[in-house]
């Protein structure tokens, strides 16, 4: 059976998921996470037969996820390790797969393998195969496969957190391929959720603001870009003042956006900005924060390098580090 599933793996991977990014994008400076390459084809999954037959189909691919982590096939490069119907239908789990979208007209599929105990020995799988967490898995794979990876975390995390109606409180069923749980009783229909969240820099020109929340990065001695949950109603450029006034105290003039990622922990989108300080004097939210400051250019390189002796900045994964460097490198342009 092992030796079957690496030739599937082989065979499916070489379908198409070997590309780094979809045609037309490959000059785009993406993060990790984003680059995903399905059509998600938003008219097949309304089709409930067609749905029914792809998921079936022997060239359709799904991904397993158990309690989140990812199944990786790793041989001379580290990829998502693809399973065939037959090989999920064996384990005769009550679970149904989530639609991701389509390939090179091949369906892609996730799904939530976590009834399995042990699933390396359920699926029978060789020392090739692994089980990851999500962020480790992401730094070894292709943007294309990370981006499929957020995707399916994501995705199925919803569906773990969603099982009853949030308006009458009855189970809900999957319906479109997992893009909708449907509920029976009241006929309300519940969407998976994106929170968005304005991250950004904040610089008075020589100087950018850089902060540690209470909890992970303070007993690492990291400092990040400010971030915040926009609220409703509000606009990105609004809740980026607010949240540094609320966190920092500074007022923000200018803000320009600079880019995006998503973020499946658990299903974010990170909405990458850079703002102009009006203000310089710091009073911090000492309930949200540990520590905020004023760094030089000089020091920020040397944090980017790995040199500062105790600056410490986000890891290339996270959009903090790209909008830290943008501004540490002369990039970002403010009136």
């Amino acid at each position: 059976m092992a030796q079957r599933l690496v030739w599937r793996a082989t065979a499916l991977l070489s379908l198409g998921l070997t590309r780094t990014l979809p045609t037309g994008m490959e000059h785009m400076n993406l993060h990790v996470f984003a680059g995903n390459p399905l059509d998600r084809s938003q008219a097949q999954r309304r089709d409930e037969q067609w749905l029914e037959a792809q998921a079936t189909h022997p060239q359709s691919r799904l991904l397993p996820l158990w309690q989140l982590n990812v199944l990786l096939y790793s041989e001379s490069e580290t990829r998502l390790g693809w399973l065939g119907p037959t090989e999920i239908k064996r384990l005769a789990i009550d679970v149904a797969p989530v639609f991701l979208g389509v390939l090179e007209g091949i369906a892609h599929f996730a799904i939530d393998v976590s009834q399995l105990g042990d699933p390396q020995h359920e699926l029978n799988l060789g020392g090739a195969w692994r089980f990851e967490e999500s962020r480790a898995a992401a730094t070894q794979l292709s943007h294309a496969e990370a981006g499929i990876l957020a995707q399916s975390r994501a995705q199925l995390d919803w569906h773990r957190r969603h099982q009853f109606c949030s308006v009458c409180g009855q189970r809900t069923v999957q319906g479109r391929g997992g893009h909708v749980r449907q509920c029976p009783a009241c006929k309300a229909e519940h969407f998976p959720r994106t929170d968005p969240v304005a991250i950004m820099v904040v610089s008075d020109g020589d100087r950018c603001l850089l902060g540690q929340t209470r909890g992970r990065l303070s007993r690492t001695g990291t400092y990040s870009a400010l971030a915040g949950f926009i609220d409703q109603a509000e606009s990105i450029e609004e809740a980026v003042r607010r949240e540094v006034k609320e966190e920092a105290g500074i007022e923000v003039g200018e803000v320009r956006y600079h880019s995006s990622q998503p973020w499946p922990f658990p299903s974010s989108l990170m909405i990458g900005c850079h703002g102009k300080a009006l203000t310089t004097d710091i009073l911090k939210d000492d309930e949200e924060m540990t520590d905020v400051r004023w760094f030089n250019r000089d020091e920020v390189l040397a944090a980017l390098k790995g040199e500062h002796p105790h600056l410490r900045v986000p890891a290339p994964l996270a959009i903090a580090h790209h909008l830290i460097k943008a501004w540490a490198e002369g990039e970002v342009r403010l009136d």
